[in-house]
């Protein structure tokens, strides 16, 4: 995730290693302590089947076999992707049982809030997750010729303090990690989970009743809209670059109220029509900035300055030293961009800011313009 607005990400042209979800290692780890219940031998790796076909191989990080309980941990690999989770040991402990349970040990947290595909109440263990060890172990029960009967107990070694740098206290799942992963395998900054947590975001909101959100592009517009309106961080969605992800998604799952807030740089982009706001799918247009200076009244050779700049800082400080109302222009044709794409069913305000989190344009609700 980005630090700050208008910062440019990571960029590496070399081919990036995949690495395994946390659902992905909890799998495995509850096979290898299956088996052993089974068996009574402690294994030294294991190899499971994923959504996918795919058997990939996991070495045992450390197993123990206790009686009538057997617990098998797992260290999460995810390859080149920054997951927060990398490096994460992930244990499961397993006994037998009447039928197939779930239930969270530390570190892993629990459902507090509705608009999850799980129930209040639950452990933060997702559905994907769940299929995917049931298939596994089942496959263990059968080639024994027996019914398939355990608690599995997933646990993450300093899963709550992990957590804390996740979506998961906004989203209302407490006390730890969730257990995630629908195929299983860790593609290197992929934009699907980033989308998939701002459409958990919406649908939390939606759920908890919460009428008024903001979609910020970084920690500046975040910390900024915050202080402003005093939201709570359910309130808050991490919209990232993900512009035309998170109004489509807004589209078919309303708010009555969005607050989009973001440095100058990503709003000129999205105001000139780009969706994805990504420094490498999107650019600042200085010829656009310069002809909106224009309609705002700018004199011609501070528009060419303009013109000739090639960065978004640059641009706002020729717009501090001559006074230009500059943002308040972009977030206006941003807001027409915007309401457009979620067909008019959300109504939408713009906050622009500079790297320092000063307010440099503003336009409001469409309901609150007098």
């Amino acid at each position: 995730m980005q630090n700050s607005d208008d910062t440019e990400d990571f960029d590496d042209r070399r081919e990036l290693k995949r690495g395994w979800t946390t659902g992905a290692c909890a799998t495995a780890a509850a096979k290898a302590a299956y088996i052993g219940l089974l068996t009574g031998k402690l294994l030294g790796e294991v190899e499971i089947t994923l959504p996918s076909g795919q058997t990939p191989v996991f070495q045992i990080h450390e197993s123990q076999l206790n009686g009538d309980s057997v617990m098998v941990a797992i260290e999460k690999d995810a390859g080149d992707d920054p997951d927060v989770t990398h490096g994460a040991i992930i244990r499961v402990s397993l006994k037998k049982a009447e039928k197939l349970v779930f239930t969270a040990g530390a570190g892993v947290g629990t459902v507090t809030k509705p608009g999850l595909p799980l129930a209040v109440g639950e452990p933060a263990i997702n559905p994907a997750p769940r299929q995917m060890i049931e298939d596994n172990l089942r496959t263990v029960a059968d080639t024994a010729g027996i019914e398939l009967g355990v608690e599995v107990e997933i646990s993450v070694d300093d899963g709550e303090a992990i957590a804390e740098k996740t979506w998961n206290p906004r989203l209302g799942i407490l006390g730890g990690l969730s257990i995630l992963g629908t195929t299983g395998i860790v593609i290197p900054y992929s934009c699907s989970a980033w989308i998939a947590s701002i459409h958990q975001g919406i649908d939390v909101a939606r759920a908890t009743n919460i009428t008024h959100v903001a979609a910020c592009t970084g920690k500046t517009s975040e910390k900024a809209a915050t202080e402003l309106y005093g939201f709570e961080p359910s309130a808050i969605l991490d919209m990232g670059d993900f512009a035309g992800g998170t109004l489509k998604y807004l589209r078919t799952h309303p708010i009555p109220k969005v607050t989009i807030a973001s440095g100058f740089g990503k709003l000129s982009k999205l105001a000139a029509g780009h969706m994805d706001l990504h420094s490498k799918r999107s650019q600042v247009d200085p010829q656009f900035l310069a002809k909106l200076a224009a309609e705002d009244g700018a004199p011609s050779d501070i528009c060419d300055q303009i013109a000739a700049e090639n960065s978004a800082g640059a641009i706002m400080e020729i717009m501090e030293k001559n006074n230009l109302t500059l943002g308040d222009h972009v977030a206006s044709i941003a807001q027409g961009i915007a309401l457009k794409e979620v067909h008019n069913n959300v109504d939408i305000e713009v906050l622009v800011y500079d790297r320092r989190g000063n307010q440099i344009g503003h336009v409001p609700f469409k309901g609150e313009a007098g």
